[in-house]
């Protein structure tokens, strides 16, 4: 029998790291600028920097230091300026936001608390603080504003901030363009994983059709073949909520993309540089996505499929945590963590391939799926509905497996992610599929 004394001492290890690491992330992300841009609204889809990092440390005193240690409120007074529910983000720079220097004083002064907090915890009792959820969940959202905030970055103005090392070269990929994932049953989701949040609780059968899937994401240079045969330009590809979209946008290429003589150049975080062929496609919308697929004579893969594909074992029966097994993200098996500041190029990591032969369905670039985010059978909003809950719909599509941006914390086989068909600020590219026997 496992001492319930170890297992609470690797919880609060476990807890300690995906804390740190996600607030020195943020600190990297609010250091690398001055004061002005951490103020200024760099796009009226993203929030001011400023008005993120006060959030994640509202949202952490309000779990860890309210709920979990039943404190009293450090500053009740704040907490509606940080409620992402109560002012949408084109509205927060009008509001009376804690300074750059009373936010990182703010966040710092709760995170000292949680500490305090942490070396006490108990790991058990009640369902937000069984197996460290609450704790999990928190550093899953710092994380989450932290991608936000990479975005921010991507999407500002200005000579270059961040930097990181590229992806390692890697031969050219010459294995097959697809594989088929045999038909029958799977299970979809989780009910065993302690840090799944509810939209991907709980675990259920699923049955799929055979199908075919790209072995890697599409390409830039395989986009670009969609663009130069008039991919924008003929209606035939696009629903006509898509072709209404970018007719009235004139939207001709993936975002921070534009034509240079015979090249292609992009704007990645304030450099401008050639479109590399062999890289995974970023930036595009699920209109873009679906609309590459059809002319591509294929289909953008259900949510079911693509689980089906990142985490079934033909040989086991068995669903895994990732593509690989079970273990915890290694960088040989995916490019997480904002390790790199771009996609690595398609048929890298093969580490981290599927057992059926499936590369880079973690990291690298969020993958569009056909599917609308909706509840699994038996699903149950906890702890609060606001999370998945209010956007259950078809107003919203689902995206899966993480991009270079997003740290493992916040990233396995089962985590769902949404936004609507019109994104294409977020690190969003795709794969196409197939049924069986199609052409």
């Amino acid at each position: 029998m496992t001492d319930p004394a170890i297992d609470a001492e690797a919880l609060r290890e476990r807890a300690l790291t995906t804390l740190t690491t996600a607030r020195a992330r943020t600190t990297l992300l609010t250091s690398c600028v001055e004061d002005p841009d951490l103020t200024a609204q760099h796009s009226p889809l993203m929030s001011p920097l400023v008005w993120d990092l006060a959030h994640i440390g509202n949202q952490e005193e309000l779990w860890l230091l309210r709920a979990v240690a039943g404190r009293d409120a450090m500053r009740p007074e704040i907490d509606g300026l940080y409620d992402a529910f109560e002012h949408p983000r084109s509205e927060r720079p009008s509001l009376p936001l804690l300074p750059p220097g009373e936010a990182r004083a703010y966040a710092a002064e709760v995170r000292g608390r949680v500490m305090d907090v942490l070396e006490s915890a108990d790991f058990h009792g009640t369902r937000l603080t069984e197996a460290g959820f609450a704790f999990g969940m928190i550093a899953q959202h710092e994380q989450q504003h932290d991608e936000t905030m990479l975005i921010t970055h991507q999407l500002r103005k200005g000579p270059q901030a961040l930097t990181a090392p590229d992806p390692e070269p890697v031969p050219l990929f010459t294995g097959p363009s697809e594989v088929l994932v045999p038909g029958g049953p799977f299970t979809m989701g989780t009910s065993t994983e302690p840090w799944a949040l509810d939209n991907e609780r709980p675990a259920h059968r699923r049955e799929v059709a055979p199908f075919h899937i790209d072995t890697t994401p599409v390409t830039n240079g395989a986009y670009q073949a969609f663009i130069e045969d008039g991919g924008y330009d003929n209606e035939r590809w696009w629903t006509a909520a898509g072709w209404a979209h970018i007719r009235e946008h004139s939207i001709h290429a993936p975002l921070f993309w534009k034509r240079d003589g015979k090249q292609w150049l992009r704007r990645r975080f304030g450099v401008t540089e050639v479109v590399p062929a062999d890289e995974p496609v970023l930036h595009v919308s699920w209109y873009e996505a679906d609309a590459y697929a059809r002319w591509a004579g294929r289909r953008l893969p259900t949510e079911a499929e693509w689980e089906k594909a990142a985490r079934h074992d033909p040989a086991t029966g068995r669903s895994m945590r990732y593509p690989w097994g079970d273990a915890d993200p290694a960088p040989e098996h995916a490019n997480l963590g904002q390790r790199h500041l771009r996609p690595a190029p398609a048929g890298s990591y093969p580490a981290g391939e599927s057992p059926l032969g499936v590369r880079q369905l973690i990291g690298d670039v969020w993958e569009w799926t056909a599917s609308d985010l909706t509840p699994y059978p038996g699903f149950q909003a906890f702890p609060y509905k606001e999370y998945s809950e209010v956007f259950f719909g078809p107003e919203y599509k689902v995206l899966r497996g993480g991009s270079f941006a997003v740290d493992p914390v916040a990233c396995r086989g089962t985590f769902r992610n949404w936004d609507y068909p019109i994104r294409r600020q977020i690190f969003s590219g795709f794969r196409t599929a197939r049924s069986a026997g199609a052409v």
